[in-house]
């Protein structure tokens, strides 16, 4: 943390959030508590480790979902490049999969947008105090979600359907009959009581058990 010219410790804060009027009225609202200032904002993702490098904040609040990158990758590169700074996420998302892939990301902090201005303020002393911070809704929804109920071939067909792959690709990449991918594409939808393939890609990545 700085110091103030009185003395005081401050809390640096970098704001990351793509909507003008919302991100405004989150640095006034926290340039009014005591030992903390926003030292840069921005509106897009990519534009993250750039202002962090310059201006050394504490605490990066991010929303999750930015143009250019997303909150979650940007903390990530954060984590690597500034590892000072630690990083509080702002989601109105509450798929249990998002929490554990920012949990998994090194992120201090997992928030609702819709949180209270003071509670967003004691979540950003805590994490610039090296506590985590998750808030209590979001983390029932994740820990209600029990373990995959696909097997490692299931998941490994999956992954590659996720990424655009076709059943002929994934057969060549796995060294599996196309016959014997589309048999476990029909299983995966059927176990994840799916529509079709994409939902079942949704459904995982939602419950966090695909990447």
């Amino acid at each position: 943390m700085c110091t103030s010219t009185a003395g005081a410790l401050v809390i640096r804060v970098l704001l990351a959030e793509d909507l003008n009027m919302v991100r405004g009225a989150l640095v006034a609202l926290l340039n009014l508590e005591e030992g903390i200032s926003v030292v840069a904002d921005v509106e897009r993702g990519d534009q993250i480790v750039q202002a962090a490098r310059e201006h050394r904040p504490d605490v990066a609040i991010l929303d999750i979902d930015l143009p250019g990158l997303d909150g979650l990758t940007a903390g990530a590169l954060l984590h690597e490049q500034v590892p000072e700074c630690r990083v509080l996420i702002l989601t109105s998302l509450s798929a249990p999969g998002t929490l554990r892939r920012a949990m998994s990301g090194h992120v201090y902090g997992f928030l609702a947008k819709d949180a209270p201005p003071d509670q967003l303020a004691e979540a950003v002393r805590r994490v610039a105090s090296g506590s985590r911070v998750v808030d209590p809704q979001l983390a029932m929804a994740a820990w209600g979600v029990g373990e995959s109920p696909l097997t490692a071939r299931e998941s490994e067909v999956l992954q590659l359907a996720a990424e655009g792959s076709e059943a002929s690709e994934i057969a060549t990449r796995l060294y599996l009959s196309k016959g014997t991918v589309r048999n476990y594409l029909t299983t995966i939808v059927s176990k994840l009581n799916a529509r079709n393939r994409v939902d079942a890609v949704r459904i995982a990545r939602e419950s966090g058990w695909l990447v």
